[in-house]
């Protein structure tokens, strides 16, 4: 997991991970006997560590806007809880074929959490297409990446930037 944070999965060998547990490789090998297993066991202990944010509490909030302030608010809280790993992990998905099974979960888990952070918002037909947009944009890692180490915003003004992009969104006209 150490070697995932500072490295990154696609950096990660087999035999950096035994010298960092002073094993040999073919203990590590008996252990997890391919990439999928050793990611499986390394995203299970981080997934401990670091678990995501509850959604199910998010679908409780019935006012649209304050369970989007509040959803926010606790997915920045995860992603600083651990930037660098989420950086590296997000950087490497695409050259890891093992870290795909997890990362099409974790797409369709975000999809499932963007819907039910619009369910009750008053937007209907285009405007509901731009408002899901604008909330599946804030809250992508990259964005609050973005605002938080490009734009300088603390966690806060960010869920604030992004609750205006949101309602502004959704009342944009096709000019």
């Amino acid at each position: 997991m150490s070697l995932h944070g500072s490295v990154g999965p696609a950096r990660t060998t087999i035999s950096a991970v035994a010298e960092q547990a002073g094993v040999q490789r073919a203990t590590v090998y008996r252990h997890f006997p391919d990439e999928a297993a050793l990611f499986g066991a390394c995203s299970a202990h981080w997934y401990s560590l670091h678990p995501p944010p509850d959604g199910e509490a998010w679908a409780a909030i019935t006012d649209p806007d304050e369970r989007l302030r509040v959803a926010l608010g606790e997915l920045y809280a995860w992603y600083g809880s651990d930037e660098q790993m989420f950086a590296n992990t997000f950087r490497d998905a695409p050259l890891v074929p093992s870290m795909r099974p997890p990362f099409e979960a974790m797409q369709a888990q975000f999809e499932a959490l963007a819907a039910t952070l619009t369910r009750g918002r008053r937007e209907r037909g285009r405007g509901s297409v731009r408002a899901l947009a604008a909330i599946a944009h804030a809250m992508s890692f990259a964005t609050w990446r973005s605002l938080k180490r490009d734009g300088g915003l603390r966690d806060e003004e960010a869920v604030r930037l992004m609750l205006a992009t949101v309602a502004a969104a959704a009342e944009a006209r096709r000019s």
